[in-house]
């Protein structure tokens, strides 16, 4: 993007639906799926009288996700009316917050382009959500309103931002603190996190803001990077040509890889903020915060200075356990069970796609087999070409590691007049292998170590058959 002289300036605002049984402000079920306006009542569809009472374990989600990301927490927080008029919002307003958020500011770390960066959290609110408009083949538009009342944290960030990658990378942060923290399912293709974004490019070096657009409810990673990188060409298009850019509201349209003008933006002053007067101002007690705070587990970061100081994992594994909160978590669980935890993280990474498959459904039988199967490798029970066997098997069934090795003879062989008679097996049925060692083809020898090892069943001590079979092909004579 003429690169050179123009420095892209992007905030997000992060819409995350809270895992909460009940809707924020009424008690109709939270729950993705269900048939179009089923989960309705009086007050999430604005009927005339109908009062909302405030959820509270939406409130201390909402305290929850300021911890995670080191954002100060309001003792005193209150609920406003934010009035605008589009069909899926019934009420002809969302009841938001204004002055008086939950948390404010806090921060998270993402590492983009190679460079570690820490991208500034201005606040985080509750707020409701709108139904679901759905445009059908007919060109008419129906409306769901399961949706409308799901309780919502909105994240803000500073105007940190520099680039398409720093926006993904803090996305995906963001998402991955959440699902550790239990705050939400993110799952973005079911609108459980949803992305706006706030864009304006300046000249380099300068320190004025250029005239902000914002493209709306992006669910998508790739998505995001991509309306980014075409907004940020269509606004530099237009300063070149001395032309001004409008302060609109835009949508990123998928098939074109173009942003589409949906109105213009409006201000704050077109809201009309004031304050809800249905709900009463709330209280957040430091004995609130203080449970809340020893309920949140080892989030990203901790959990990547642990695996690669205390486990000595390779960075790059470290961050492949941790893209999966559920691995990560199993590892956790195993951590406890085994001294050999090195063990488990190469199980992990060497099977990572079968781990992810298995967690996504009832690990919890899982941790302490393979536990049992670590230790066993740990204590030299069983070699690793056992163990990765054993492991597939454990990872596709119920069975316990050391009934799957002692039913199929699999541990570990050291009894060395044994082992001796199987490496004199192995060079008087293949003389052409000991020829090729003995003439320098030193290959030959880890074919015959292949050999032996198929004879034992893959249970030979590897360090004795070594030892041995170089002492066997020392006294052998070539013929």
């Amino acid at each position: 993007m003429s690169e050179d002289l123009y420095e892209a300036v992007i905030g997000l605002e992060v819409h995350i639906e809270l895992k909460t049984e009940s809707k924020i402000f009424c008690s109709c079920k939270n729950e993705y799926g269900a048939l179009p306006n089923t989960h309705c009542c009086p007050v999430c569809m604005g009927f005339p009288g109908a009062l909302p009472t405030l959820n509270r374990q939406a409130v201390l989600l909402a305290v929850k996700a300021g911890k995670a990301l080191g954002c100060g927490i309001s003792s005193v927080s209150s609920c406003n009316r934010k009035n605008y008029f589009y069909p899926d919002l019934p009420k002809g307003y969302q009841i938001s917050q204004g002055d008086s958020p939950v948390c404010t500011g806090g921060y998270l770390t993402i590492y983009a382009d190679s460079v570690k960066k820490k991208i500034g959290i201005t606040r985080i609110h509750i707020e409701e959500d709108a139904g679901k408009l759905i445009h059908d083949r007919s060109s008419s538009t129906l409306i769901d309103f399961n949706r409308a009342g799901v309780p919502l944290i909105e994240i803000v960030s500073e105007p940190d931002i520099r680039s398409a990658a720093e926006a993904a990378a803090y996305l995906k942060k963001l998402r991955l603190i959440m699902l550790y923290a239990g705050i939400s399912d993110c799952k973005m293709n079911e609108g459980s996190m949803r992305c706006d974004v706030n864009i304006s490019v300046r000249k380099k070096g300068s320190t004025e803001l250029g005239v902000r657009t914002e493209i709306k409810n992006i669910n998508s990673f790739s998505f995001v990077e991509k309306a980014i990188d075409a907004e940020l060409a269509r606004q530099i298009k237009f300063l070149k040509a001395g032309e001004n850019i409008r302060h609109q509201t835009l949508r990123f349209d998928p098939e074109t890889g173009s942003v589409v003008t949906m109105r213009e933006k409006e201000s704050e002053n077109d809201y009309r903020f004031f304050p809800e007067p249905d709900i009463l101002p709330f209280f957040i007690t430091t004995d609130d915060i203080k449970k809340i705070s020893e309920d949140i587990p080892a989030l990203p970061d901790e959990r990547e200075m642990i695996y690669t100081e205390s486990y000595g994992l390779p960075h790059k594994d470290a961050l492949t356990i941790i893209s999966e909160p559920k691995v990560s978590m199993l590892l956790d669980d195993i951590s406890r069970r085994t001294r050999y935890i090195k063990n488990t993280a190469n199980f992990i990474i060497s099977e990572f796609p079968a781990f992810c498959e298995k967690t996504q459904k009832d690990s919890a039988e899982l941790a302490p087999r393979l536990a049992e199967l670590c230790d066993l490798l740990g204590d030299g029970e069983i070699n690793s070409s056992v163990a990765k066997k054993t492991l597939r098997v454990i990872l596709s069934s119920e069975e316990t590691p050391l009934h799957y090795i002692e039913e199929n003879g699999l541990r570990m062989i050291r009894d060395e007049k044994l082992l001796k008679a199987t490496v004199k097996k192995t060079i008087d049925e293949n003389p052409g292998m000991a020829s090729d060692y003995l003439n320098g083809k030193k290959a030959a020898f880890k074919s015959m170590m292949g050999v032996c090892m198929k004879l034992t069943n893959g249970s030979g001590d590897p360090v004795i058959l070594t030892k041995l079979l170089n002492e066997a092909l020392k006294n052998h004579h070539i013929n």
